[in-house]
């Protein structure tokens, strides 16, 4: 999770968001915890992040139906189809390759499992847009390697993921977003 992932704003759309999740669920991405108090009951959640010093400021939050791990999410170490829905907020932002982690993310679903986001992104609005780019590189040294301008659907796309619903909140900063994996394979 980036730096900026801790915004204490987004707590109802957190709840929001992982309302309708159900089954298997893995949260990619989970910094210290902060969906964890969300999920609904019936839920069984893995929740992974690679920094292994936020993921032991989440463990007071697990439970025996919420399992933390530390996880690459370019090279998640589960089987493939395991999952019933993948989860991430905050996340894709500061992902190096990030169309490596959602095929990733893709490879772990179930064939119509479904994938949950939000992310903050490159606006549409022209202006906004230009001055994302230009204090981009200066907010990635701050804020952790995170990126203010990702065109994060561009990237679900690419991963070959059916986007169902997006929801655009501030002048398109931020959104929130619902994908799924088709359920015929298709080639890479």
């Amino acid at each position: 999770m980036c730096r900026a992932g801790y915004v204490p704003f987004i707590g109802n759309w957190r709840s929001n968001l992982l309302r309708e999740v159900r089954g298997f669920v893995l949260e990619v991405g989970a910094g210290s915890g902060p969906n964890l108090a969300h999920y609904p009951a019936g839920t069984c959640v893995i929740a992974t992040e690679f920094n292994e010093e936020s993921i032991v400021l989440a463990r007071p939050r697990s439970s025996t139906r919420i399992r933390l791990a530390s996880a690459d999410i370019e090279h998640l170490a589960f089987p493939d189809s395991v999952f019933d829905a993948v989860v991430a907020t905050l996340v894709f932002c500061s992902v190096e390759r990030p169309v490596v982690g959602f095929q990733e993310v893709r490879r772990v679903l179930k064939p119509g499992g479904q994938l949950h986001l939000i992310e903050h992104v490159r606006s549409q609005h022209g202006w906004l847009a230009h001055w994302q780019d230009r204090l981009n590189a200066r907010w990635r040294v701050w804020a952790e390697g995170c990126n203010l301008n990702r065109d994060t659907e561009a990237n679900i796309r690419a991963a070959q993921f059916e986007i169902e619903a997006v929801r655009v909140n501030y002048y398109g900063l931020i959104k929130t977003m619902a994908a799924r994996k088709p359920t015929i394979r298709l080639p890479d």
